[in-house]
């Protein structure tokens, strides 16, 4: 008799993988003992080996719960192409296409199949799934289903009933953010705290974090950018219209440069995606609408041109870059307007009360990072419940900022928020603290106001102690009063009690007008000879060749990991390639003849 095959045999044999990655295989372990677990694991981590190699061992089917059509074809292209067989239902596929998967599955041929929570959810899909009796449920991104998280979806919450519906399956979750109280609101979803949670690490040592106020939006891009030559990466705007907009600046300054956003046709979408996945340095310049279920490991920085809605969105967004552990970049550029923007986007999404209050308290969490005194990932890893030293990889750990008493025109713009009223916004009550002569404060005769004048800092420094103030907490920007200013405790202290107003020093600094131009090499690259590269030129061609052949992303042939261990070992025989990272014999079948003769030359 044969032995049942162990997971380390189904990741060797399937995946094409030697050894887990750090706490894949105690989740497995989880799964296969037949307990419930919820996994919080950072971008890259692997989750999705975390179930694929238990439904392989598994007697009875695994259902995998996925919220994106483009997650499920490239999940299942790449399980197809390491030979396992899956069957994946959902709206991009004709009634015909469905019905054969369906019965790919229920026959048994397929032991996992993937289709999205309002598929499944139908009274008809689930009488059919209680024939079949699935040994698990799947449910990716997770955070979905909590009220309590920033991404909460109506359908992902009627998944609370599979625990009741299917009494003897195991409910396993992933995500790679929630904080506390939202990862405690999953698992009572989805198995009533009847289970364990798993959190492995959110810390990404790899990525750089800065955070900068914004000045001149264009400007400050280009600049960054410059060091970004040659190398692929992703541009968040908040508007559609900006994503285009920003991606002609850079195509006129001799990026690759491609636009992305729900207003663009699918197939214009899925053109840019696919170029994004298969071509070196192309820079995707994306509404939040781009990113998710994305699998290119060698994004080498994710920009923001705007202010992200909360710290789990906004490290979700930065964890699609490094995704291989090489040094990546990060950096958010945000100024007043978008804080006003965002407030606003809460005040009129249409939800109850908590959980406005609950968005706007993620939103001032935010917040208090991008104005954090010290090191950034310190505050981070705290937000999600971890400890961390200092990393010297963010710009407050390299260039610690300078704090500065800025008391006095802090009680001068406090007092002109007070003396008008608390019923202005930015521009003017600055204008009042200043003492500038505007049609507007003559309108109100706030120019007779003992305030007016009581201090001489120019425009700009206000504007950068009043996103200080705001982000601390001292003041708050009511936008459903038109985004007037208004003052919060922390305020009265400074205006009445003598309290020192200590902050950032708010000084704009003057932008270089000319730019280095860095050569272009990658990180990945820099240190591989002139051959290596060459080889890794031409491994890329055949993988693109063997991707337009099959209409599939070129990732799903091989990653760039495994290609850059075929460059490291340049194996010359079967043997030789399967003991490449990435390279199963599943894998080698249809394509490692090729490889190895491109190898050999």
């Amino acid at each position: 008799m044969k032995a049942m095959a162990t997971p380390l045999d189904i990741l060797i044999e399937s995946f094409g993988h030697n050894e887990f990655r750090p706490g894949q295989a105690d989740i497995v372990d989880h799964i296969l003992d037949g307990r419930n677990v919820l996994a919080v694991m950072p971008t890259g981590a692997g989750k999705s080996i975390c179930y694929q190699v238990p439904s392989q061992i598994l007697d009875r089917p695994t259902v995998v719960i996925s919220p994106l059509v483009a997650l499920i074809d490239n999940q299942a292209a790449g399980l197809r192409a390491n030979g396992v067989s899956v069957a994946a239902i959902h709206s991009g596929q004709s009634r015909e296409e469905n019905v054969a998967e369906w019965k790919n599955f229920a026959g048994g041929q397929a032991k996992i199949i993937y289709l999205s929570p309002e598929r499944l959810m139908q009274p008809r899909m689930l009488s059919a799934m209680a024939a079949i009796d699935p040994a698990v449920f799947v449910i990716d991104e997770a955070h979905c289903v909590s009220k309590w998280g920033p991404s909460f979806r109506p359908e992902y919450a009627q998944l609370s009933q599979l625990k009741d519906l299917f009494p003897n399956a195991i409910m396993a979750a992933f995500t790679a953010t929630a904080d506390e109280a939202t990862r405690k609101d999953i698992a009572a979803q989805l198995f009533a705290g009847k289970g364990e949670i798993i959190v492995h690490g959110f810390d990404r040592p790899n990525l750089s974090l800065t955070v900068s106020s914004q000045s001149n939006r264009t400007q400050q891009l280009l600049t960054w950018m410059d060091r970004q030559r040659g190398k692929s990466g992703i541009v968040y705007c908040l508007s559609r219209k900006n994503t285009e907009k920003y991606a002609d600046i850079l195509n006129l300054e001799g990026y690759t440069s491609l636009p992305y956003h729900a207003g663009l046709s699918p197939e214009i979408r899925y053109e840019n995606q696919e170029r994004f996945l298969a071509e070196p340095a192309i820079v995707i310049v994306a509404t939040i609408a781009f990113g998710m279920g994305i699998d290119k490991s060698n994004v080498r920085f994710v920009y923001h041109l705007n202010l992200p809605s909360s710290l789990e969105a906004y490290y979700q967004e930065i964890g699609r870059a490094g995704r291989d552990g090489a040094p990546s970049e990060t950096a958010l550029f945000y100024g007043l307007d978008d804080i006003r923007m965002r407030r606003q986007f809460i005040s009129d999404d249409g939800s109850d009360a908590d959980h406005q209050i609950r968005e706007h308290r993620r939103l001032d969490a935010l917040l208090g990072y991008c104005e954090a005194a010290k090191c950034r990932r310190q505050v981070l890893m705290a937000y999600f419940g971890e400890l961390s030293d200092p990393c010297g990889n963010c710009d407050v750990c390299k260039n610690p900022p300078t704090l500065v008493d800025a008391t006095e025109p802090a009680r001068a713009l406090f007092g002109a928020i007070e003396a008008t009223g608390q019923r202005f916004g930015a521009t003017h009550v600055i204008a009042v603290a200043r003492g500038d002569e505007t049609e507007r404060i003559r309108q109100f005769n706030h120019d007779k106001l003992p305030v007016f004048g009581t201090s001489k800092q120019p425009s700009a420094w206000f504007q950068g102690l009043l996103r200080q103030a705001v982000a601390l907490r001292y003041l708050r920007v009511n936008m459903e009063a038109y985004g007037r200013l208004e003052l919060m405790p922390r305020a009265r202290g400074v205006l009445e009690d003598g309290e020192l107003f200590m902050c950032k020093d708010p000084t704009v600094k003057r932008m270089a007008t000319t730019r280095p131009r860095p050569k272009s090499e990658t990180s990945q690259t820099s240190t591989m000879s002139p051959d290596d590269k060459a080889l890794l030129l031409r491994l890329k061609a055949l993988r693109m060749d063997f991707a337009k052949q099959l209409g599939k992303p070129a990732f799903i042939i091989f990653s760039d990991t495994t290609l850059m261990d075929m460059v490291r070992r340049k194996p010359k025989t079967q043997a030789d390639m399967l003991e490449v990272s990435g390279v199963g014999p599943s894998k080698f079948a249809k394509f490692g003849e090729a490889f190895l003769a491109e190898i050999a030359g």
